[in-house]
């Protein structure tokens, strides 16, 4: 569509360029003296269609702001503290006490993340109880925090949208919500479940749709997973995986679609774009929650999962890119498309530069691996990793709110500036990949800021070994 206005544009001002101040006099008196009632109709058209088109606009969603939760340093473990408690549990053999210890050693995971308290003790403590308070331990100190640092009544919120993958008893924990902060009557409350560690952007997507009816509105979007209640304490390789990368975390983000927001909120939501390729067996499949022998539930991951991200996000870009890259990129991918395609040259195909598009990325800390292929395939550097890395050493993989880590880090250091482009990509269970694309409305001031790398940021970044050798 731009290519084709371009022209006629530049064809429509060089017209114009030859049209004088008399000939634009004299034509306004013809019409003003013989064309009166021609006059008023096209002035009222034309009001009526700016009239139209702006209320069919969409509605600008705004982030107000986000606060992601830290947990207390009594719940910190080190990598050797882990496998000690993992031993001690008594469910393990030792060839599974081998896996994880090698699973461990290679994650990039540092020796301060954070697990359940109750996975801190022997024997574990799995009951509903202990999993009911560390999800109210987490979600609360997120919303608190953020309630704090926006300054907004809970009864303002019109909107609620929690998820959480595996955990999800009834009342559900939406519903906990609302209980604690006793918001009002009418409030428009989802609760998503089972949709894995995308669901963070899946939320958000929910709170645009709703925003974009509902004019004049808060949205409180909650993201955060369960370990207490996941624990897996069988000996199936492929479900041991999750035991040794999931760690705690919550993420609590404030929207709104009220213009007089905009001023005082951090950034601006652009486009969301979600992929699902669940309708293939393969991608359905390769992360699953099921039964081992014994029946102890756990979450198989398929060794077809790093082919299935890929083909998830090759699928997921080529929606975005249209819409974010620069209009010489799109050109070179589609030449280098023609010629592969139909003139059948032997070329590889253009992988479009998303650097020209994007300031940060914030790429889902799934795994080192998942890292390592993406920085290789998008081609970025290890300063546009750093926020994703660092996360995964210090808080390791916080399932859907692990986007809101790496932005947090990304803010701490005064990275974030006016006008800056944010891309955030999730990866899910069913197989899903997520985009989420913000600009920055103003320049994040890190003295300002409340998150939970403040107290600590000057010691990062760190250099990760490929290996991390654990002795216990």
């Amino acid at each position: 569509m731009y290519l084709l206005l371009v022209p006629l544009i530049a064809m429509l001002l060089a017209h114009l360029s030859t049209v004088s101040l008399e000939n634009f006099t004299e034509l306004w008196n013809h019409v003003r003296l013989n064309h009166f009632l021609t006059v008023i109709l096209c002035s009222v058209s034309l009001a009526f269609a700016v009239t139209l088109y702006f209320m069919s606009r969409p509605r600008s969603v705004y982030l107000v702001d986000f606060a992601c939760y830290k947990p207390e340093p009594s719940q910190k473990v080190t990598r050797e503290r882990f496998m000690e408690l993992t031993k001690a549990s008594g469910c393990f053999t030792e060839e599974s006490l081998a896996l994880q210890q090698k699973i461990l050693e290679k994650s990039g995971f540092g020796q301060m993340t954070y697990v359940p308290k109750k996975l801190l003790r022997v024997p574990r403590d799995q009951s509903m109880s202990a999993s009911m308070e560390e999800t109210d331990q987490v979600m609360f100190g997120a919303v608190d925090e953020l309630l704090t640092k926006t300054g907004v009544k809970p009864r303002d919120i019109g909107i609620l949208v929690v998820n959480s993958s595996l955990f999800n008893p009834t009342p559900s924990l939406s519903a906990r919500i609302v209980n604690r902060y006793k918001l009002r009557g009418n409030i428009l409350s989802y609760n998503l479940g089972g949709m894995g560690c995308s669901a963070g952007v899946i939320s958000i997507d929910l709170a645009k749709s709703l925003l974009q009816v509902h004019p004049n509105s808060y949205a409180l979007v909650v993201s955060t997973e369960n370990l207490t209640r996941s624990w897996y304490r069988g000996n199936e390789r492929s479900m041991l995986v999750t035991n040794c990368l999931f760690r705690v975390g919550a993420a609590a983000v404030l929207l709104s679609n009220k213009f007089s927001d905009r001023r005082g909120s951090k950034y601006r939501l652009v486009h969301t774009v979600r992929t699902h390729k669940g309708a293939d067996d393969k991608c359905f499949n390769c992360v699953l929650q099921q039964e081992d022998d014994k029946q102890n539930v756990g979450v198989s991951l398929s060794k077809d999962l790093m082919a299935v991200a890929g083909e998830s996000l090759k699928t997921n870009i080529t929606t975005l890119g249209p819409l974010v890259l620069p209009v010489s990129e799109q050109l070179l991918f589609f030449v280098s498309l023609i010629a592969k395609k139909v003139f059948k040259m032997k070329i590889k195909p253009h992988i479009p530069d998303f650097k020209l598009a994007f300031e940060h990325f914030c790429i889902h800390p799934g795994g080192r691996g998942v890292l390592d292929e993406l920085e290789k395939n998008l081609e970025l550097t290890p300063w546009h990793m750093e926020p994703s890395r660092m996360t995964l050493y210090r808080f390791g993989n916080t399932s859907s709110s692990s986007l809101w880590y790496e932005l947090a880090y990304s803010e701490a250091k005064g990275r974030i500036r006016k006008g800056d482009r944010i891309w955030q990509i999730g990866f899910g269970s069913g197989f899903k990949c997520n985009s989420a694309v913000w600009h920055a409305i103003k320049t994040i001031d890190p003295a300002k800021e409340k998150n939970p790398w403040m107290d600590e940021i000057d010691e990062f970044p760190v250099q990760v070994p490929k290996v991390a050798p654990i002795v216990y």
